[in-house]
């Protein structure tokens, strides 16, 4: 029986647990069975319809779809009214320049175009055999509802998807595929289902997302983007703010910029779909979602929340502190609000929920995890002020209670997650990105495992939420560059956390799969007894081009874990920021490599046996003697000829350190190069001047 410290998202799409797929040395689904499932095996293969296909969401996911589905022959069916323009055709260009020409057009070969008049659907369409129907059609429910009775009356058994923003599945009649912004890239998807379908785990083996939500108006996403956007445009109406100097705030504090996104996406469609999106959750909310008369105004007209640059103010209006305080009693109030009912209503996970706010509506942290770090009181003293200034919205969907559980696992773990079965754990990453909520969680995932009597671990990101591991999150860093301490604590406490996984347990095990693992991330995995890596991994150590100087110990640690014939390559790695494929770094960077599930089932008897499957690589305590020159690629870039210098200076001093002292001197080296103005023209140092400096 396995035991974890709360549910495995992955079991939310019905996929069982992390640590299964480890002791059963494979993963629960994959994409050929699914495809076989849905479509019909191979020979007599249906088709894919996607309804309203000329849109910005159908011909995104056209070409989603069209990429993951061309190695199976699957028929894509573009369906829409023949006098919509064209929103095929300029996805092309984008197809070709992510796959190449060749497959791109190969892609494309699998799509079929066809037009009907929204009363009947074409004759050819019958000969395609249409298994699976996806609608991209415009948000009018009647229109939506007889969609779907045409294709049911034609196509008795078809499996039908929308991919409506607002309306739930009990008002449409079918499952719900919601998908994130922008359509043709973002993998994931919100899903309301009766129960996870095989159409669901497809879409997980072909390398999506989906996250399972309940069946409330407007689901997860909409009320975190819809909420935000309507959130600030109340503070707009009490202070007079402009929409774009507010972008700026929201950013700062907060992470998005959703007048911005609306303009983007494209204000006519995205100020249509938020003003229907709130005037929904309105009529059964209250005034909480009550679209503004701004709204409604550029609902009307289409009309940009940026003006043109030349058209702002020359007025910088700025907010002192305790206009400070009044802007996150606005945003965060309503916010925090909103959150307490998506919790009350158990719209979803609470590690999706949270997200979801991250990943798809670009919240630098998603609202249950700012709740949860301000703790339970001081979120409902916020609410409870922001109803002073909006006294309608505690008339309704205020469900202070939602926050009485903090101290649970389910708040307390957000992104770090961990089960056992009474011999061997597994701790699971579901932030793509490492911080201090990341860093705390690990901890707490290592403390419970060690009270569970548990000595053997693997460590892994979740095969759910995180496809990728990509290092540290550099709006850690904005505080570092003017606060040498805070830079050598975000260094030495991570280390020290990472630390962990080698000297209190009898063995650990990186597990390393999905597209690539890098700086922070690849620095946390070092620490394990043993790195299993799969070989198309991209691993690498793109510091030296940010510029950072690498905080988590790989300027020492990967040296003292192999022999002096190796570290050439490590200090290519290094200085040059290039990624490596996973095959090519067996032996100096990991122990195993291979494809998929051997991959994981060497996971798994590594994890079980420890040295009886393989030696383990020894760390080196004592100090070790690193030649001051290795051979790199020539660059006339002098910041990275700089930034090269200072990494090879601490590789030199966190090498020449005993293993122990090694920790505080790689800290300093970090933190120092932090406040350097090398650091401040660079990626961080520019991003804390665009983001904080408003």
């Amino acid at each position: 029986m396995i035991k974890s410290m709360r549910q495995s998202t992955l079991e939310t799409i019905g996929l069982g647990s992390v640590h299964s797929i480890f002791s059963k040395g494979k993963l629960p689904v994959n994409a050929a069975e699914q495809v076989d499932k849905v479509f019909g095996p191979v020979g007599n293969r249906g088709s894919l319809v996607i309804s309203g296909a000329n849109g910005i969401v159908g011909a995104g996911k056209l070409m989603q779809f069209g990429s993951r589905l061309k190695d199976y022959n699957i028929p894509i069916v573009a369906l829409d009214f023949p006098g919509a323009p064209d929103g095929i055709t300029p996805q092309y260009k984008g197809l070709a320049s992510s796959f190449g020409k060749k497959n791109a057009d190969e892609i494309m070969a699998n799509v079929i175009r066809l037009n009907y008049d929204g009363n009947n659907l074409p004759s050819l369409l019958k000969s395609l055999n249409p298994k699976f129907l996806l609608e991209a059609i415009p948000e009018i429910l009647n229109v939506k509802k007889a969609h779907f009775e045409l294709f049911r009356s034609n196509f008795p058994g078809i499996e039908i998807r929308s991919v409506t923003s607002g309306f739930p599945s009990k008002e449409l009649g079918v499952g719900i595929y919601h998908p994130a912004f922008p359509h043709q890239i973002n993998k994931i998807w919100e899903v309301v289902e009766n129960e996870p379908s095989e159409i669901t785990k497809l879409l997980w083996a072909l390398g999506m997302i989906p996250m399972a939500v309940s069946d409330e108006w407007s689901f997860v996403l909409d009320v975190l983007f819809c909420g935000l956007m309507v959130s600030a445009l109340r503070y707009n109406r009490a202070t007079n703010i402009p929409f774009w100097k507010i972008d700026k705030y929201i950013r700062k504090f907060f992470g998005p910029n959703p007048f911005r996104a609306h303009d983007v996406i494209g204000a006519k469609g995205a100020n249509f779909l938020t003003w229907n999106c709130l005037h929904d959750l309105s009529t059964k909310y209250g005034d909480l979602f009550a679209p503004t008369e701004a709204l409604v105004e550029h609902k009307d007209s289409g009309q940009n929340w940026y003006p043109l640059n030349h058209l702002r103010p020359m007025v910088n209006t700025t907010i002192d502190a305790a206009g400070s305080m009044q802007f996150n009693i606005w945003i965060l109030g309503s916010l925090f609000q909103m959150t307490s009912l998506m919790i009350h209503e158990k719209r979803s996970h609470f590690s999706i929920m949270n997200s979801v706010g991250e990943l798809c509506a670009q919240f630098r942290k998603g609202t249950l995890a700012l709740m949860r770090n301000m703790g339970a009181e001081q979120s409902k003293r916020i609410v409870e002020a922001y109803h002073k200034l909006h006294p309608e919205a505690a008339l309704n969907a205020w469900h202070p209670e939602a926050l009485d559980n903090l101290d649970s696992n389910d708040w307390k773990q957000l992104y770090v997650n961990a089960e056992h079965d009474g011999e061997v754990g597994v701790i699971t990453l579901g932030r793509e990105a490492y911080n201090d909520d990341v860093n705390a969680e690990l901890n707490r995932a290592i403390d419970w495992l060690k009270a569970e009597n548990i000595h053997k671990v693997i460590l892994t990101g979740d095969f759910h939420l995180t496809t990728q591991l990509v290092g540290a999150d550099t709006n850690e860093f904005f505080p570092a560059l003017d606060h040498h301490n805070i830079g050598y604590r975000i260094s030495y406490q991570w280390s020290k956390t990472a630390r962990r996984l080698y000297h209190e347990f009898e063995t650990s095990v990186a597990f390393i799969n999905g597209k690539r693992c890098l700086g922070g991330m690849l620095e946390l995995f070092q620490h394990c007894h043993y790195i299993v890596t799969d070989d198309d991994s991209d691993l690498g150590a793109p510091e030296v081009n940010l510029p950072v100087v690498p905080g988590m110990e790989m300027c020492h640690l990967p040296f003292r874990r192999t022999g002096s014939d190796n570290w050439a390559k490590l200090i290519k790695l290094l200085l040059e920021g290039r990624s490596v494929k996973g095959k090519d770094t067996v032996g100096w960077l990991t122990d195993y490599s291979a494809q998929g599930e051997a991959a994981i089932k060497m996971a798994w008897e590594l994890a079980s046996k420890g040295e009886l499957a393989m030696p383990k690589r020894k760390i080196h305590e004592s100090s070790l003697y690193i030649p001051s020159f290795y051979p790199t690629a020539p660059t006339e870039n002098k910041n990275i000829l700089e930034a090269r210098k200072a990494i090879m200076d601490t590789i030199l001093a966190s090498c020449g350190a005993n293993y122990h002292e090694a920790l505080k001197v790689q800290s300093e080296c970090s933190a120092k190069f932090m406040t350097s103005d090398l650091c401040r023209k660079g990626f961080v140092g520019q991003e804390a001047e665009k983001t904080m400096n408003v």
